[in-house]
């Protein structure tokens, strides 16, 4: 896929699926809602979760976006490199702000709404993957 292709995916595709390292080199895979921020693929998820004390850990991660429901329109992005976890109060509502607005697919978050994301940001994190390795694939061009 070109360059405009993957940041096509990337900004469309709600959910990403992510993979750390627990402490037995076994993989960890989660799904979650994201947002693109200057280019790198951002979340926010509890602070105490096994992702997160597996990136204090390892701060390596992998990331895939994926798209189709049949063979020919399977395509996909797959993101490699270095987590950085956010714990400012500010960056992780932004993070959440963003990653809710999302979700709501267009429908405004209103005072309450954002008032849900601030009160849930004191048990959260937000991660910014710095890529290092990024593949990607289309079949719909096979």
């Amino acid at each position: 896929m070109s360059d405009e292709e993957v940041a096509d995916l990337l900004g469309s595709a709600a959910k990403v699926q992510v993979a750390t390292l627990n402490p037995d080199g076994t993989p960890h895979l989660t799904t979650l809602f994201h947002v693109v921020r200057d280019g790198r693929i951002a979340f926010w998820t509890y602070a105490a979760s096994q992702k997160v004390r597996n990136l204090e850990r390892d701060p390596r991660i992998t990331c895939l976006v994926e798209d189709g429901e049949d063979y020919f329109a399977l395509r996909g992005v797959s993101v490699s490199g270095q987590a950085a976890i956010l714990r400012h109060p500010d960056d992780v509502r932004s993070v959440g702000l963003a990653v809710a607005a999302r979700m709501a697919r267009g429908v405004e978050l209103g005072e309450a709404g954002r008032a849900e994301v601030a009160r849930q940001a004191t048990k959260r994190v937000a991660i910014v993957v710095t890529p290092h390795r990024t593949a990607s694939w289309d079949h719909g061009k096979l």
